[in-house]
């Protein structure tokens, strides 16, 4: 439920962090997103690497009582809820067992949405760019419907995330759909059959995407990882990381600096981001944003949160990228370094933008 005046802080929350037959297959027995984590290595002076969890530890997601203390952690410190990442390709699920556990028991009691994450699982980040482990699919109206009913039970839960009444549902790839106000056309009258009051769909979208040109209500906006650099620049940045033997780095800082792109959007929701490093997945073909601090960080969750303060309560929404991407280094959860600084963080802004609505 909105409590109004308070801000609607919503982090995405990745499943990853529990063995499954398919990462077995790929990788190796036992693989979750840990095995990157703890294998990382500082590749250049003043590289903070490994990151090693605080008080949560290297969890399990298969195990409730560690879902449960997540849950605690997000409530006290002014997150509303998870945005759990799903998987759908053409039928076939996977890494949906912690949410499963999640719907089936009703623990815990903490809001929560869905995004679909359509995009192809390839080993692009693991040096074999060529090799496509799982195909992200879509085909037509048909699969469609098989999904959206696959999530019914989900969107009819009282803890579902709701704008408006409606269930938000965020995609994040919407211009990979072949036609996506086909898609959402089709998402909204199945809504409708089920008896719920609509949907409110949101994309990842950039500056220039107006989300209601592809069918969408709304936006979730990141700034650019690559501030002023061209497609083409960009694709040559990224075949010569290794030859430098290091990541590409820019400075957390200028990241903050430069804000928020202004928008042709009719809405936008900002995108919080904690910071950045996926070097422990990616090695010298990834970024780093070097220097990112809780203080930092503050800074830009109060620009986001000062972005939607004027709207109607329900759309007063930021979300947070990510609780617990550690392999990226955008995570928000205890770790070693800063135990809960960023958590508190979160808090006190969450409080102080309240206090300044009344």
């Amino acid at each position: 439920m909105t409590v109004p005046g308070v801000p609607r802080v919503i982090a995405y929350y990745l499943p990853q962090f529990h063995p499954i037959p398919e990462n077995d297959e790929f990788w190796e027995a036992g693989f979750t997103e840990w095995t990157n984590v703890s294998a990382a290595r500082p590749m250049f002076r003043g590289h903070d690497q490994p990151k090693i969890p605080g008080e949560l530890g290297f969890y399990d997601l298969r195990l409730p009582e560690t879902r449960l203390a997540q849950a605690e952690l997000a409530r006290a410190h002014g997150v509303e809820g998870f945005l759990y990442w799903h998987y759908w390709f053409g039928g076939r699920r996977v890494l949906e067992r912690p949410f499963s556990e999640v719907l089936a028991s009703r623990e815990p009691d903490l809001p929560f949405c869905l995004g679909w994450a359509n995009q192809s699982w390839s080993g692009v980040w693991h040096g074999a760019p060529d090799r496509i482990l799982i195909e992200q699919t879509y085909l037509g109206p048909d699969d469609y419907e098989a999904h959206f009913e696959a999530l019914l039970p989900a969107l009819r839960d009282s803890r579902y995330i709701r704008v408006e009444g409606q269930p938000l549902f965020l995609v994040f790839k919407p211009k990979d759909l072949p036609d996506s106000r086909e898609f959402c056309s089709i998402w909204r009258k199945l809504a409708e059959r089920a008896g719920l009051p609509g949907l409110h769909l949101v994309g990842l979208g950039k500056a220039q995407w107006n989300p209601s040109e592809w069918g969408f209500d709304a936006s979730a906006l990141q700034g650019s990882l690559y501030p002023g650099l061209s497609r083409r620049l960009k694709g040559w940045r990224a075949r010569v990381r290794g030859w430098r033997g290091r990541p590409v780095v820019h400075p957390y800082r200028a990241y903050v600096e430069r804000g928020f792109p202004e928008v042709a959007s009719a809405l936008d929701y900002p995108v919080a981001l904690s910071n950045w490093d996926n070097s422990p997945r990616s090695g010298t073909r990834g970024l780093v944003l070097q220097g990112g601090t809780p203080e930092l960080f503050r800074r830009h969750l109060r620009e986001a949160l000062t972005r939607v303060a004027d709207r109607r309560p329900e759309h007063r929404i930021v979300f947070l990228k990510s609780w617990n991407e550690w392999a990226e280094g955008n995570y928000v959860e205890p770790d070693r370094r800063f135990g809960r600084a960023y958590l508190e963080v979160i808090r006190d802004e969450v409080r102080a933008a309240a206090s300044a609505r009344g």
